[in-house]
Order: C-alpha cells, then structure tokens, then sequence
C-alpha cells in the first residue's frame, strides 16, 4: 500500500483540493435527505407549516391560547403576535427565535389543540387550570414529534380560520424547498464534476511518471538486469502494471478518500436524528467486514499470481510473434498453440477464480442493503406509533444508513482492485529500485585523447549466477589503424568478448583498458561516445532511413549520411526508394531485407564517426561481392581508427592484422592470417571448413 500512496506525495496540493471538493460533495450528500424529511413531514403532512405558531390568528384562538400558559408562556407568546382588528398578526419570523419559542410553547399549545379537540362545548377555565398538570404529564409521556404533531395541528387551525391560504403556504414550502434541493443537487455535481477530473489528472500523471522512471531506469540497465527481469515481465511492468496502479490511484482520489467522509457524515446525521437505531447500522457494517475480509483472503494469492501469469502469457506470444518464419517453416503451428493456449487458459482459470469470489460481493450488498432498509422500516414503525419519529425521519435515515454502507461498499470494491494494484506497485518498484549493476563510479574520468587502442589484460568473464567462465585468461590488444578480428566455432564466447568493450557487461576479473585507462574507470557517456557498435542482429527503428542513419550522431549533415550510406553498399537501394533517405522504416525494420538491414546499421556506425568500430558478424548476411566491395570502401574510411570485427566467414578477415582464435572461452591463437595456418590447428579447421586446400595456398593433404 506504501508503495501506492507514495506516488501521491508530488501532487499533494491537487489531492488537498480533491478533499476540499470531496467534503462540499459529501456535505451536499448529507444534506438531500434532510430536506427530502421536510418535504414528506412539513411540506406533506403539515401543509408548509414548520412552527406551532401560526402566522396569523383569531382573538378567540389567542385568548384561549393564554388560558393554558403560566405568565413567563403569557409574555413569550405576547411578544410574538400584533394586533390587527380582530386578527393578530406574527411578527416574529427568523427560525433561531421561532425555534426557541417553539420549545417554550409547545406544552400550553399542544395542550390547547388536545383539549379543543375533545371539548365541543364552551371550556371552562377553572377546569382547564386545574387539569394543565394531569395533561401536561399526558403529553409529555407522548412522544416528541406527536407532541410536535399537536402543535403543528395548532397552527394549522388557526391560520385556516384567520384566513390564510395553507394551498399556498404549502405550494411556496414545496416549491422553495424543491428548488434548494436543485441548488445542492448543482454544487454536488459540481462539485463531484471537478473531483473526478482532478482525479483523473493526478492519475494520469502517476502513470506518466512511473512510466518515465521506470523506462529511465530500464534504460540505463545493464544486460544482467535485463536478462534478471526478462524483455516480456519489462513490458508487462510498463504497460499493464503501472494501467493497475493508475485505475486504482484514481478510484483512491474518489471512492477512498470519499468513503469515510460520507460514512463519518451520515453517522453524525444519524445520531442527529435521535432514533434509538444504532444497532442496525453497526450490524450492517460488520457483516460487510466479515464480507471483505473473507473475499481478501480467499482471492489475495490468486491476484499475485495472476500477474506472473500475464508475464508468462506475453512471453509465448512475443517468442510466438517473433519466430512465425521458424515456426511455419518447421510446421510447429499446433504445437505453438497448444503452448499459448496453456498459457492463456491458466491465466483465464486464475481471473476466472477471482472474478467469480469477487462476483458474491456485489449480490450479497444488494441483499445487505435491503435487508437493512426493511429491519429499519420494521423497527421505526414502532418508533413512529410511539410518536418519537415521523414519516420523514424514518426516510432520511433510511438514506442515511444506505449513504453508511455504501461508503463501505465503496471501501470493499477497492477489494477488488487493491490486491491485484498492490502486486502491481511491488513489481514496479522492483524495477525502479534495482540499481545497474554497471554504473559510473564516483570518480570516473572523461576519456579523452586520440584514436584509442582496445586492451585486454587477463580478462575473464562469467555471466551472473553462472557455474563457470564464458572467458578465461584473455589478453590482447587492438591497436589504431588495424583492423583486429575475432573468430571461432558457434559458443567460442566472440560476442560476449565484445559486449564487454562498451560495459555492457562488465568483467570479472582483469581488466579493459582504452587509451590506457579502464573503461570502469571512465564515464560510460565519454567511453560510448568512442564507439561505433554493429550488433549481429541489424535494428533499425521505426522512422525514416535519415532519422536511423542519424540515431549516433543527430547533427549529422545530409553529406555525411550519403557518404556513409555509400561506403555501407547502401545508397544503391536508397536512391531507388521514391522518398530516397526520407523512406519510412517499419517498426524493426521489417519492410527491408536482412542485407538492406544490415547494411543500414553498418551506415549508422559510419555516420557516427567513432574511433573505435566493433562489427559484430555484420557482413553475414551480404553476399560474398557486396562484402568485398563494403569492406574495401570501408578500409579507407576506418584507416586511422581501431576496427574489431567478429566474424564467421574466413574471407571477411583475410586481410586483418591481427586475429584471435577463441576456441571454448580461451585464445587458441593470436596471428595474421598466414600465420594461424601453420600455428593454429583450430583456425586451420575453420579455414578448410570454408575455403578450398588452393584457395588457402596450402599444398594438398598438407597440415
């Protein structure tokens, strides 16, 4: 959870306001079934009458009134009412004032009303002085709102006999209540309107800035990380995972913070209403826990198991995806579904499992709800034959106790979302926190100077949480303005040599030196800047042929990628292209040919201009004349440089100056090579493997 709320610390003012507008949304909430109360008691019931004084009244109906009040009752009632010929006339009208007196009152008027009632004749005074306290003790037994009742109905009477039109009292109470019901309903949705869209924005930017630091992060990761997490859990991580957090960040902003706010209202609005019902509240809101709790733990482990199932699932489809060619050729269709279709089905069947334990939640709310909202209308009829409720009050507990559980509801369906989000935030951070194990030390060096020469001292190399060396014992150097090639059998360790010169991995034991210093010593900026890398495999990126011949170099002028493209045997097909170097290139390069690609990223390395060039088996997928020429061209652009290549083909390092034979991780032989013919049995093999006894000017059957 830590891992989740911690994204929220940058926009703390955003999420401030969102409580702000929160509480506004939740105060407007609490305040509806208030007046739905008053539309139903006062507007309904007592036709617009809110108080037990009436706002007119007869001189027969006042002076009765009197006979039932003590003096202090007598100038209370006094003091409210002027005279106006054989009317009186209320002159008091603020609510804090007609309140207080509607408290004072509410004995001598309800016992007026009562005794008018049962009394048809004349009422005797004598009679009524002497009987207030046995009626007084009658009515306070009843309850408060009948009492209340009585004193409405008080009213009632006397403004209909002093002639006011209680159709029109009535209609201007609905009405005015009505429309401050529309006025809280417009700031609610306001309010709430402005709630969500700043929701939203904060996850947005959540999302936006986990991708960035995880994408930034995984930038600078060494191959060791990548090969730690995998290509397809990365994806995973940036996509689906940070989506989780990004829903849930929102539905945090509305739904959680919401929650408790609503819930701590309505309890407050419920204790207000002064109903002995208490009980049926906390009865629901532990039965939804008992709900929650049980639904939690049964479907936790299966939410942190389904995302390593997504993992899975990208992972077949990408090896699916990416090897279509291999699979169709070796007709491996089936059995490639059949991998899928494992996958997929046990990532259904665990999102099968949680779904349906989360599907029991939202019936057994809904039974929760009505079934509290009967046990509250079977208790509060009791309440309201007591006379300590009415009609309306009854209502707006209802909703309040409904506004209660939902803020639970709310709280229960992050449940479902909350687990899975918080397995998603873990995995995130994971990556954010893993430090690339090949980093700048704290004094690394610029590296300077002229064409660098590339040397090996006793360099071994062993991948992470491997048994033995891919490397061992290797020692040479490449020196500027020869070209030094690397060969051997498939598994000699050839790439792996040269991952090792731009740190992309870093050594186990020994040491690299550029220009004299080792390259962990010197930024990795500097020490990449120096380099032009041609990797085995040509990658082009999605963008035009210019926008990828200039990936090294942006300030690249259009002469210097046409040179480049020239010298690569690429500008042949380029010029043939209607949009020449503006050409767009697909996503991996896909709408070019292995030679087209290959030759693109040899053009990309010469545009950068490095001093040090690495090919790795870069000219394999060029024919034999296209190579020569390449090469021919591209001796005369790299005469000052240092040049590495890795090579598979003897005719492509024939000429080199130096070559190393790696035979199982090991240097078998270090020579040109006419000298590794008669020294080196296993560049000999290699060489017969490839070319003809004539072709390498050895005598035949000669060793």
């Amino acid at each position: 959870m830590g891992k989740i709320f911690k994204n929220f610390l940058p926009h703390i003012w955003t999420v401030l306001l969102i409580i702000v507008l929160l509480v506004i949304q939740a105060n407007c909430d609490l305040a509806l079934p208030e007046y739905t109360s008053k539309i139903i008691d006062t507007g309904i019931q007592n036709k617009g009458v809110e108080h037990i004084l009436p706002e007119k009244i007869t001189v027969g109906d006042y002076n009765r009134a009197l006979l039932f009040m003590n003096d202090d009752e007598k100038a209370a009632f006094s003091s409210a009412y002027k005279k106006d010929g054989k009317i009186l006339n209320r002159s008091v009208n603020d609510e804090k004032t007609l309140k207080k007196l509607d408290q004072k009152l509410i004995i001598p008027i309800a016992s007026d009303y009562e005794m008018t009632k049962r009394s048809a004749g004349e009422i005797d005074e004598n009679a009524l002085i002497n009987s207030r306290k046995s009626l007084e003790k009658k009515l306070t037994a009843l309850g408060a709102d009948l009492l209340k009742n009585s004193g409405i109905a008080f009213a009632i009477g006397c403004d209909k006999k002093a002639g006011v039109d209680l159709d029109k009292l009535q209609t201007d109470y609905l009405w005015s209540t009505g429309f401050t019901m529309l006025f809280i309903s417009l700031v609610l949705s306001t309010a709430a309107i402005f709630a969500g869209l700043f929701a939203a924005i904060v996850g947005s930017k959540i999302g936006m800035n986990l991708r960035s630091g995880l994408f930034r992060n995984v930038i600078g990761f060494s191959n060791a990380e990548i090969d730690k997490f995998s290509t397809a859990s990365l994806i995973t991580r940036t996509t689906n995972d940070i989506q989780q957090v990004q829903i849930v960040s929102v539905l945090l902003l509305r739904m959680v913070l919401y929650a408790p706010i609503i819930g701590i209202g309505g309890v407050i609005k419920v204790i207000g209403t002064g109903a002995s019902m208490w009980w049926v509240i906390a009865l629901a809101v532990a039965v939804i826990m008992l709900l929650v709790i049980s639904l939690t733990v049964i479907a936790m482990p299966k939410f942190k198991l389904m995302q390593k199932l997504i993992d899975r699932v990208n992972l077949v489809s990408r090896e699916i995806l990416t090897g279509i060619p291999v699979i169709r050729a070796f007709n491996r269709e089936e059995r490639e579904e059949e991998r899928f279709d494992e996958a997929n089905k046990e990532l259904t069947k665990t999102m099968l499992f949680t779904n349906r334990v989360m599907t029991f939640m939202f019936p057994m709310m809904m039974i929760l709800m009505n079934f509290v909202s009967v046990l509250i209308v079977f208790v509060a009829s009791g309440h309201i034959k007591d006379g300590n409720m009415q009609v309306g009050e009854m209502t707006a507990f209802i909703s309040y106790t409904m506004q209660i559980i939902i803020s639970f509801l709310m709280l229960t369906m992050m449940s479902i979302f909350l687990p899975r989000a918080a397995v998603a935030a873990g995995r995130i951070d994971e990556v954010i926190k893993t430090e690339s194990s090949i980093k700048n030390e704290d004094n690394a060096e610029e590296l300077s100077g002229g064409y660098p020469s590339v040397e090996f001292k006793n360099v071994s190399f062993r991948y992470p949480e491997a048994d033995e060396n891919v490397l061992s014992s290797i020692s040479f150097t490449a020196k500027p303005g020869e070209t030094t090639a690397i060969i051997g059998s498939t598994g000699s360790g050839k790439s792996t040599l040269i991952n090792l010169i731009p740190r992309l991995y870093d050594v186990t034991e020994g040491e690299i030196d550029i220009c004299g210093k080792d390259v962990r010593k010197v930024t990795l900026t500097s020490l990449r800047d120096k380099i032009g890398y041609v990797p085995q495999k040509g990658i082009l990126f999605s963008g035009t042929i210019a926008s990828n011949l200039r990936f090294g170099n942006r300030g690249a002028t259009y002469k210097e990628i046409e040179d480049a493209a020239e010298i690569a045997m690429a500008s042949e097909f380029i010029e043939e292209k209607s949009d020449r170097y503006d050409s767009e290139i697909a996503q991996g390069g896909s709408n070019v040919s292995g030679g087209q690609k290959q030759r693109l990223s040899i053009a990309r390395a010469i545009a950068k201009d490095p001093d040090i060039y690495i090919f790795d088996d870069s000219f394999s997928a060029l024919d034999m004349k296209t190579d020569k020429e390449l090469r021919a061209a591209l001796a005369e652009k790299v005469k000052d440089k240092t040049v590495i290549i890795v090579a598979q083909r003897i005719s492509t390092i024939l000429n080199a100056e130096q070559i190393i034979v790696l035979d199982d991780g090991k240097i078998a032989g270090t020579g040109t090579h006419s000298q590794l013919l008669k020294t080196c049995p296993e560049y000999l093999e290699i060489a017969k493997s490839q070319l003809s006894e004539e072709e390498l000017g050895i005598e035949k059957g000669v060793e």
